[in-house]
């Protein structure tokens, strides 16, 4: 990568780009772009543009400018950047050479289950975008090229959807989470210790005990005998999200099995999670998954019944 300095023009006008995801279940985008030679632009043609999803770019042939609100940097073949969610940016052909790039736009947080959920606050951006992490890509050749790698398995797996490919990109997502953690060397995703993560375990399992109760964040501070303040800042601080966001985010995880394996109406669903305001459990489930209950319901059920009829058709 190379840096250059630049005059940057204003990016308060920059467009709030919808992201369509390619599967709303893995919550991404990702294509490639070609654009052949003889041919240059300024970046000052191109407009700033934003969105909620977190931004890879790989590399593949020629160079690629690009522009955030502090940088501008031209990547060549191998190359990889991300960009935080909600960054302005924006990009441009800058030599006359071939370029093919990947672009990956994906929001990572959809990407944490229960068993990663600890890990999701190094990467929510409360203090600041994951672009700080571009400094592994200039110090580590050889994390660089598994990134590469990486976001090229995904495209491939996205572009043919043989069976399964789901459970490949998903795996994939998470193996380049695990990649930028170990390789945080600064720590500037704030990895926090196994002992802090212990000390809230009690409350962490007093949700779940208790999920379909009403539950109340007095009631987690006696568990931990800690004051009302304290509790708050430590739990955001060691899970990333606050106390509130953890129990529903929890709740819409347990609606969402129990859509797929229960007979249970959609409002028997939300009254079993603890939620007894239908329009919260509507509001709540539609900013998780995209869709609504209704929604969610007949399109996994949908894509399960063609997937088994594909696997009958295989064995005949």
């Amino acid at each position: 990568m190379s840096l250059f300095e630049t005059n940057f023009d204003t990016h308060s006008d920059a467009i709030n780009e919808e992201v369509i995801y390619q599967n709303p279940l893995l919550f991404l985008k990702i294509w490639e772009i070609s654009l052949e030679p003889h041919y240059c632009n300024a970046v000052e043609k191109y407009p700033w543009h934003y969105h909620k999803e977190v931004e890879f770019i790989a590399v593949i042939q020629g160079h690629l400018g690009v522009q955030t609100k502090h940088d501008y940097v031209v990547l060549g073949p191998g190359d990889v950047m991300v960009l935080g969610a909600s960054q302005p940016h924006r990009s441009h052909k800058p030599l006359t050479d071939v370029l093919h790039y990947v672009v990956l736009q994906i929001d990572l947080s959809k990407h944490f289950d229960q068993s990663t959920m600890p890990y999701l606050y190094c990467f929510s951006e409360l203090t600041q975008p994951l672009d700080i992490l571009n400094y592994i890509f200039n110090d580590n050749e050889s994390a660089k090229r598994e990134t590469h790698s990486f976001i090229m398995d995904i495209f491939k797996e996205s572009q043919t959807r043989t069976r399964g490919y789901e459970i490949a990109v998903s795996s994939t997502i998470k193996r380049m989470i695990l990649l930028l953690l170990r390789n945080d060397s600064r720590n500037v995703l704030n990895y926090a210790r196994e002992s802090e993560l212990s000390r809230l375990r009690p409350v962490l399992d007093y949700i779940d005990e208790h999920l379909n109760d009403k539950l109340c964040v007095e009631d987690a501070c006696n568990l931990l005998n800690l004051s009302y303040h304290y509790f708050i800042k430590y739990f955001k601080k060691t899970m990333g999200i606050s106390f509130v966001e953890y129990i529903n985010y929890k709740r819409i995880k347990r609606s969402e099995l129990l859509l797929l394996t229960s007979e249970l109406t959609i409002m028997e669903v939300s009254y079993e999670v603890g939620i007894s305001n239908m329009a919260q459990f509507y509001k709540l489930f539609k900013r998780h998954n995209q869709c609504s209950p209704r929604e969610f319901k007949l399109r996994m059920r949908s894509e399960s019944k063609g997937t088994m009829e594909a696997m009958q058709h295989i064995r005949i």
